[in-house]
C-alpha cells in the first residue's frame, strides 16, 4: 500500500491513486498571470469556492510574486495580504490551504490561522527559522529547487546536468528537512520549472520527471501558464497559455507527478481524469 502523503482529520492523500490538484489564489497586485484579480477578501472567497467546486484538492495562497526580476515585499505587507485570505477561506471550507512563502513568521501566522501547507521557494534556506515552524505545527511542506532568487534566477541560468543537478539539490534538502524534525511523509519536492531555468530545461524535467519519483516524496509540478510554454507556442499573454499548460500537465502526470498546481482547476481536472485513467488503471 503507498504511502500517505500527507493526512489532517478526512484528508488522506496516497501516493499513486490519481493526480491530485493544487489551485492558484494570488493576492498580489503584481503576479505575472492574474496579477490584481483576488485582491480583495470577497474576490479571495469567491475564487476558493470556484476552484474547490471545479475540482480542487489543495488551494495555494501567495501573497508575493516570484515572477522573474519581482521585488520582494516587506513581511507587514505579505501578512497584510495573505492571513486574511486564509481566515476567510477556513471560515467557508475546511479544504487543504496552502501558503507560497518563504518568510518563517507568514508561515507561522498562516499556520496559526489553519492553514496545512508551507509551499517555499527557497526549500527552507532562506529564512533559517522556517524548519522549526513547520516542524513547530506539524504541517507538510513543499521543497523546491530555485538556483538564484526571483530578482535574478533568470539571469543566464546554466546547468550541465539539469535533472541530476536538480534531483541532487532536492535529495540533499530532503535529508537536511528530515533532520529538523519534519518527517519525511510531510515533505513534497518541486522541480522548480522556470525557477533558474532555461526554456529547454523545463522541457527536459517534464520529460524525465520519473527521476524524482525514487527519492520517496510525493512530487508536485507547477507548469501553469509560464513562459517556457509561450516559447514552445508562440503566446505571448500568460491568461492565454491554459491549453498549452494542459499539455505539460498530462506529460507531468503521465511521468508521474502526485500533484500539479494549476490556475485553471476545471480543465486540468479534465486532463488528469484522462490521464489516470489510462495511466493508473483508476477506472
Amino acid at each position: 500500500m503507498a504511502l500517505p502523503i500527507f493526512i489532517r482529520k478526512e484528508h488522506a492523500f496516497r501516493r499513486g491513486s490519481r493526480t491530485y490538484i493544487m489551485g492558484v489564489i494570488n493576492v498580489t497586485p503584481d503576479s505575472f498571470s492574474d496579477g490584481g484579480k483576488f485582491y480583495s477578501t470577497e474576490s479571495v472567497k469567491q475564487q476558493a469556492v470556484s476552484l474547490l467546486s471545479a475540482g480542487a484538492d489543495i488551494l495555494d495562497i501567495g501573497g508575493e510574486s516570484t515572477r522573474p526580476f519581482a521585488e520582494p515585499v516587506t513581511l507587514e505587507e505579505e501578512l497584510r495580504r495573505v492571513i486574511p485570505a486564509v481566515r476567510e477561506i477556513r471560515k467557508i471550507s475546511d479544504c487543504l490551504i496552502s501558503v507560497d512563502t518563504v518568510k518563517a513568521e507568514v508561515a507561522q501566522a498562516a499556520l496559526y490561522e489553519g492553514a496545512d501547507i508551507i509551499n517555499d521557494i527557497s526549500a527552507l534556506r532562506f529564512d533559517p527559522k522556517m524548519a522549526d515552524v513547520v516542524s513547530g505545527f506539524e504541517a507538510t511542506v513543499v521543497l523546491m529547487h530555485m538556483k538564484g532568487s526571483p530578482g535574478d534566477m533568470q539571469i543566464n541560468p546554466y546547468y550541465e546536468d539539469v535533472v541530476g543537478e536538480v534531483r541532487d539539490f532536492l535529495e540533499k534538502r530532503i535529508v537536511w528537512t528530515s533532520s529538523r524534525g519534519i518527517p519525511k511523509e510531510k515533505i513534497l519536492i518541486d522541480p522548480g520549472l522556470g525557477f533558474g531555468k532555461r526554456f529547454q530545461d523545463n522541457l527536459v524535467l517534464i520529460n524525465r520527471l520519473q527521476e524524482f519519483t525514487d527519492l520517496g516524496v510525493p512530487v508536485m509540478v507547477g507548469a501553469s501558464r509560464k513562459a517556457f510554454l509561450g516559447a514552445v507556442t508562440g503566446i505571448k499573454a500568460a491568461k492565454e497559455r491554459d491549453i498549452a499548460t494542459l499539455g505539460a500537465i498530462a506529460v507531468s502526470a503521465m511521468r508521474g507527478a502526485d500533484i500539479v498546481r494549476v490556475h485553471n482547476v476545471a480543465l486540468t481536472r479534465q486532463v488528469v481524469q484522462v490521464v489516470d485513467a489510462i495511466c493508473r488503471e483508476s477506472l
